[in-house]
């Protein structure tokens, strides 16, 4: 009422100034002010001024009025949840599961490190609302640490006789990894502190590499733990994810400790040779740490992100070959080669394992169907070339279910499977056996070769046709084999004096050297032997006695350099009828772990040159003139005499 009542400006501009909260600066303003008006518009500013601010403190207070009634709206119907939750008796409360955690977290026996994070993760879960996603975050990441087997651990069976017994039983054959298991017992029995192995188990497809893992499980009385890593590309998905990401979890070492609950299991990592890498990392490095004895105590999962102990974990990786390993994650393991099996093993396993196995699965428990071994014989060699026995069992199988059907169909099954009966079952053979030539051949020697499925026999072939020197090599041959063959051309003409052959006859003539089975692609260097060979033997007009076979690399000097897979190679000659194989000098040392069956049925020869195994193959072979002494040649006019399983051959002959 006064300010309406005012009608001076000097008087209405110290009212209105009077009771506006003006700071000293701004009422000093108003007082200097001598002009009522001007005095008057300096009072309008300010309270205006004080209009806004008094309009947006009111707004504010609005606002966070609004936000209190939906919080508390929102409060309200969780309250309501809790009741009705507590009336259908599923009420869970965050008070309980905090105390449940703390509780289970003094039981348990961890490290300090990750007891402490353990502890950090609680106090900061009690600070969060239970319904959030980060309280969520949290719970989960807790679970994950109190279940993982800190201390947890199972105590080895060391008895050494029960477990060589368990290993057997399991698995036929397979002697190197059963010693070396049968070492670490014998360590382990000998010293307290126990460090977990790596092996790497390294063999074609189907030989039992996965299975003996778990035989060696159950021979330590530890559990078992299998993870594939065979075309994995991702690194997150063996060193985890970091939590900050959505559905992150920990990696696939981590989980599988967690499945076994506890912290020596058996992990076999399967198939290790076919992990890739991407844009999203090199998973082989993460193993470089994981299975480097000096490293994994403190093994870093980017989940856990605190360490944990590996060191008690017995690692065993399995590959079919270990060019596709890197060097620094090779050197990392102990490799132990499990070679393919013997026709011999074969049919003890299918009598031992897969028989019994395939007769049960077919329901042919009650029925009396026994496997004559002749016919038995005859799906391993003629229906199954592979390195193990895992096509073997299906084939088996195969057979059984046809007798299942008979018996289902009301019909009387057959008391003995003997051959007939296999080819009316499997139908013609899918392979025909090797066989050895009719007659020995110029010019035609037979080599062997190593496969990832075992050992194969190549036979080499050589012709001379009229010419201008070219060397003409066919059959799918690699570039090494190709140059194992013009290394072998190379050396026959430089010393063709010595071998009785006319020094120029490439001049004339054009040389051809063919390997049969000209779809399927070869490679290696240990066809220089045996195409040495064939050169020789058909320009000195001598045949090669076909109950030899050979393989070596061949120097331009002669000499014999050592080759691998000797063992499949000479299965392969085995297989095929030859009683003789001519290997490399530096080989030798091998023979000594070979079966004896083998070393019984097959004359071993080592040789260190080109001139000693021409003594042995070619038939009507003269002792090689030494320079300076003339060329004398002989046709042939009889073969040598058969040698015998382990005679002596030439004067590099080798007993087994």
């Amino acid at each position: 009422f006064v300010v309406q009542d005012t009608f001076d400006p000097g008087v209405l501009a110290d009212v209105i100034c009077g009771l506006l909260p003006l700071r000293p600066p701004e009422g000093l303003a108003v007082l200097e002010e001598v002009h009522p008006v001007k005095r008057l518009r300096l009072a309008a500013s300010y309270l205006n001024a004080q209009v806004d601010v008094t309009v947006t403190r009111d707004r504010i207070a609005s606002q966070a009025q609004n936000e209190l009634g939906k919080l508390h709206h929102e409060e309200m119907l969780r309250e309501q949840i809790r009741q009705m939750q507590a009336e259908l008796g599923e009420e869970t409360s965050h008070v309980d599961e905090l105390q449940d955690l703390t509780s289970r977290l003094g039981k348990l026996k961890m490290p300090d490190y990750a007891k402490t994070e353990a502890e950090k993760q609680i106090r900061r879960l009690k600070q969060l609302h239970p319904d959030t996603s980060e309280a969520a975050l949290a719970r989960t990441y807790l679970d994950w640490i109190m279940d993982l087997p800190w201390s947890g651990r199972t105590k080895d069976s060391l008895n050494l006789k029960r477990a060589r017994t368990i290993l057997d039983a399991d698995h036929f054959g397979l002697e190197k990894a059963k010693e070396r298991i049968l070492d670490f017992l014998g360590v382990s029995k000998l010293r307290k502190e126990v460090r977990g192995p790596i092996l790497l188990f390294v063999g074609p497809p189907g030989v039992g590499k996965t299975s003996l893992g778990r035989s060696i499980a159950r021979a330590l009385g530890r559990k078992f733990v299998r993870v594939s890593v065979g075309g994995l590309r991702d690194e997150a998905e063996l060193r985890g994810h970091r939590r900050t990401y959505v559905g992150a979890m920990p990696g696939r070492i981590i989980q599988g400790l967690k499945n076994a609950g506890t912290i020596n299991p058996v992990f076999m990592i399967d198939e290790i040779d076919k992990i890739g890498s991407d844009f999203r990392g090199d998973p082989a490095s993460v193993l470089l740490e994981s299975l480097d004895p000096e490293q994994n105590r403190e093994y870093d999962d980017h989940y856990l992100n605190i360490p944990f102990d590996l060191s008690e974990v017995m690692f065993i990786a399995t590959a079919n070959m270990t060019d596709t390993i890197p060097s620094a994650l090779l050197d990392r393991m102990e490799i132990i080669e499990i070679p393919g099996y013997t026709t011999e093993e074969k049919l003890e396993i299918s009598k031992r394992y897969l028989i019994p196995k395939e007769y049960e699965a077919n329901g042919l428990s009650k029925l009396s169907c026994t496997f004559d071994e002749p016919a038995l014989l005859s799906v391993i060699e003629c229906y199954t070339r592979e390195s193990g026995v895992r096509e073997l069992g299906r084939t088996i199988g195969t057979i059984y279910r046809k007798i299942a059907r008979l018996v289902a169909e009301g019909n009387k099954p057959p008391k003995r499977i003997d051959s007939k009966l296999v080819t009316d079952f499997l139908g013609p053979l899918k392979f025909v056996p090797d066989k050895l030539q009719l007659k020995d051949e110029i010019g035609i020697v037979t080599g062997l070769a190593w496969t990832p499925v075992g050992g194969e026999v190549l036979t080499i072939e050589a012709s001379v046709t009229p010419g201008k020197g070219q060397l003409s090599l066919t059959g799918q041959m690699g570039e090494v084999m190709r140059e194992s063959a013009m290394a072998a051309l190379t050396y026959v003409q430089s010393n063709a004096e010595r071998f009785g052959i006319q020094p120029n006859f490439l001049e004339t003539s054009n040389v051809h050297v063919h390997v049969p089975h000209g779809a399927i692609p070869k490679d290696g260097p240990s066809a220089g032997l045996a195409i040495a060979l064939a050169l020789v033997s058909l320009l000195t007009n001598r045949p090669v006695s076909r109950e030899v076979a050979m393989t070596g690399e061949i120097t331009l000097r002669g000499n014999i350099l050592p080759v691998g897979g000797l063992r499949e190679k000479s299965l392969a000659a085995l297989r095929l009828g030859a009683r003789i194989v001519i290997i490399p000098k530096d080989c030798e040392r091998e023979l000594v772990e070979f079966p004896d069956y083998l070393r019984e049925q097959i004359t071993f020869v080592p040789v260190e040159s080109v001139d000693e195994a021409i003594q042995t193959a070619l038939l009507g072979a003269q002792p090689l003139r030494t320079e300076g002494s003339p060329v004398k040649l002989e046709t042939p006019t009889k073969q040598v005499k058969r040698l015998k399983p382990g005679a002596e051959v030439g004067r590099t002959g080798s007993s087994s």
